[in-house]
């Protein structure tokens, strides 16, 4: 029989926007050895073509049509770039990391993360993923459509308040010309979104730990992620 340090789970962590999620996941995968993938920055990739390639008006209405035709074309994958091995988003072999970041991608991504075909389009990869598990992954829909059999969920929240204030201080880090009302505002609209839309919205999982992160440095947030997991691989 293996020993209980060979076994390998799938660690689903669902939240809403800026809810520090991804950094507790990338964190959480670098300690424990598994691979990271971030679901939201594959939304984002997408979200930057179809921006790219004119298929998203200045009133966030979508050409829905174009894009579903265009998904078979787009490729997204990850590596590791820099010193510090960060993982980093490729759209066709492009590192489109920092631009997926931006303002422009965030207040565009939540009309083409609805669209019933993008989702099941990006599912079946997020789970090809997962198929030999070791592997954390963060988003809206992990523990409930991608994964809803993974060893370990979690679900992460913070004020809405709190979690502008987060992004606004990365996005002014960038260098972004942004202003907070901006940012709180698309924090509450893509929440909306998020919560309300048809297929795969956000929720917690009926057996999702959920974690209030609000008043938590990201040390202490490790530290009781850390926790969770050992427990998950002890049962």
């Amino acid at each position: 029989m293996k020993e209980i340090t060979d076994k390998k789970i799938i660690v689903a962590i669902d939240g809403y926007s800026s809810s520090g999620k991804s950094t507790m996941a990338r964190e959480l995968a670098s300690r424990i050895g598994y691979v990271y993938v971030d679901s939201g920055a594959m939304y984002r990739a997408v979200t930057l073509y179809a921006l790219r390639h004119g298929m998203i008006d200045n009133k966030r209405n979508v050409d829905v049509h174009s894009l579903v035709a265009a998904l078979p074309g787009i490729k997204i994958s990850f590596a590791r770039a820099g010193e510090d091995g960060v993982q980093h988003t490729l759209l066709n072999g492009e590192d489109v990391e920092h631009e997926i970041r931006d303002m422009k991608v965030s207040e565009n991504v939540s009309p083409v993360a609805v669209i019933p075909e993008v989702r099941e389009r990006l599912v079946s990869l997020q789970q090809e993923f997962g198929e030999d598990k070791g592997i954390v992954m963060d988003g809206r829909d992990i523990g409930t459509t991608v994964f809803p059999h993974a060893e370990l969920k979690i679900f992460v929240n913070a004020s809405a308040e709190e979690r502008a204030r987060r992004r606004l201080k990365e996005l002014l880090a960038k260098g972004e010309d942004v202003t907070y009302e901006e940012v709180y505002a698309n924090v509450v609209d893509r929440d909306r979104i998020d919560t309300t839309r048809a297929v795969s919205p956000l929720r917690k999982a009926t057996d999702a730990i959920e974690l209030d992160n609000g008043a938590m440095t990201r040390e202490e947030q490790i530290d009781w992620l850390l926790d969770k997991f050992n427990k998950a691989i002890e049962d």
